[in-house]
């Protein structure tokens, strides 16, 4: 089986710098977990962060990470305070603290994420099935809306990655796997349906090279986790903060925009489960 990975950007602060950086109680350290470009995720922070610096009075400080393991790590190891995490990694992330992290918010859009699965524009597959035998992209291999849940769809629809496409690359992210596409590296791939939309509503180029296959049925995806122990008044102070985010609000409007987000709804652990159970039945977590 040949695996694809995207490289590592060297600009990346590791996350033993990241917690020496902000060893202050009055520093609010918050991650990502690196589905899109890091560029991208820091421009979709900046405002947020601002807000969040306003209704804290607390220093913000954001920094990407190379991969979605180092999210669960800085959450585990209190190196991280808060991380927009994807369903699957908050799974992860509950299993690898004992059920420690708690997941505060989510958009309403994550109470019915899909993914979209593409092909070129010229193929000439009409249904996944048609995708057998085609080489295929996933995004991250933990991503949820990029790899679990679309693995989890397939293998109920009869079609088993591993055994029925040609090869399997991971490009590391949403964005990369349109890339991918459009590049003819991949026959096929699948990303979430949020970044798909925002790529095609901003005419990217390599989005208009191909077209969407299907979609997934719903299931949840990301939320904002804080780690293990975090003070309740803190803790609730940053719930309120996202919870009262108002799109109608014109101070609040490039937030919201940013985020993909009609309104942030509060969220419980018990919301994925249903990811958990995915995740063992495509023997990603034993």
């Amino acid at each position: 089986m040949k695996t694809f990975t995207r490289p590592a950007l060297a600009f990346f602060v590791s996350l033993a710098a990241f917690g020496a950086l902000a060893q202050s109680s009055n520093v609010l350290r918050v991650s990502a977990i690196p589905d899109e470009a890091p560029t991208e995720l820091q421009r979709k922070f900046t405002p947020l962060g601002d807000y969040l610096k306003k209704e804290t009075g607390m220093e913000v400080v954001f920094t990407p990470v190379t991969d979605y393991a180092a999210v669960v790590e800085g959450l585990a190891t209190n190196k991280i305070d808060m991380a927009w995490l994807g369903g699957f990694t908050y799974v992860q992330a509950r299993i690898r603290t004992n059920g420690g992290v708690v997941p505060i918010v989510q958009r309403a859009e994550d109470e019915v994420f899909t993914s979209k699965f593409i092909v070129p524009l010229d193929s000439t597959a009409r249904t996944l099935v048609d995708l057998k035998g085609k080489t295929f992209a996933f995004g991250a291999p933990s991503s949820t809306s990029g790899s679990l849940m679309p693995r989890y769809f397939l293998l109920q629809a009869g079609i088993d990655p591993e055994k029925d496409f040609k090869t399997v690359a991971f490009s590391g992210a949403h964005d990369a796997t349109v890339a991918f596409v459009a590049a003819s590296r991949a026959e096929a791939g699948v990303l979430n349906a949020s970044v798909w939309d925002k790529l095609v509503e901003s005419k990217n180029p390599n989005a208009a090279k191909v077209r969407v296959l299907a979609t997934t049925p719903t299931f949840y995806d990301y939320n904002w986790t804080v780690r293990a122990g975090m003070d309740p008044a803190l803790q609730k102070k940053l719930t309120d903060a996202f919870l009262k985010l108002d799109p109608a609000n014109p101070a609040q409007k490039e937030i919201m925009g940013l985020q993909r987000a009609s309104k942030f709804i509060a969220t419980k652990s018990s919301n994925y489960d249903s990811i958990e159970t995915a995740g063992k039945s495509a023997g990603l977590i034993k």
